[in-house]
């Protein structure tokens, strides 16, 4: 791996742990993490394969990405206060965004440290024809986590803006019992 497979792969995992502190949702939320994949996609992405097994390979980890996408946008905490939206990433949500991310960057250490000739047989006895199937399912992977849950956290937070939001100072205890009942 390179030094800027490193910082790529480092900057996808912790793109989670700014949103681990509750911060306003804002257009940084998005464009954040969407330029971060945009940027690998454009580095690494250089063709689909579909011949053999690749296009199973690559759905396969295409779906495994939507899953942790999604599952990551409904553990993320939204809630709006004074007509403006906030948001937190739920250990849920971290564990779920770090293990889709880290398995990438692990499955890159392996390979380069000695899994290579495991995934060539793996490759060769599932007939995945090349390494680029490899890549482009990893890359897509990662480009469906984020937008998965980057979509996910839009709908919900237009949901949240449909719901009674709180007021930023404090409440009279009267009004604060009466919403209750």
């Amino acid at each position: 791996m390179t030094t800027t497979d490193w910082i790529t792969d480092i900057a996808l995992v912790l793109v989670v742990f700014r949103q681990l502190r509750e911060g306003r949702l804002d257009l940084r939320s998005y464009l954040i993490p969407l330029g971060i994949v945009a940027f690998v996609a454009s580095q690494y992405l250089h063709t689909v394969p579909v011949a053999g097994n690749d296009l199973v390979l690559i759905g396969a980890l295409v779906g495994a990405g939507a899953a942790l996408g999604v599952a990551g946008g409904v553990y993320t905490r939204i809630r709006g206060v004074d007509g403006h939206l906030f948001i937190k990433a739920g250990a849920i949500s971290a564990v779920l965004w770090v293990l889709g991310m880290g398995a990438r960057m692990g499955f890159q250490v392996w390979v380069d440290h000695g899994g290579a000739d495991d995934v060539g047989r793996f490759s060769a006895t599932h007939d995945i024809t090349t390494s680029e199937a490899w890549v482009a399912a990893f890359v897509l992977m990662a480009l469906t986590e984020v937008v998965t849950r980057l979509a996910t956290i839009f709908v919900r937070s237009r949901l949240a803006l449909r719901e009674p939001q709180l007021p930023v100072g404090p409440r009279p205890a009267a009004a604060a019992l009466d919403r209750t009942v």
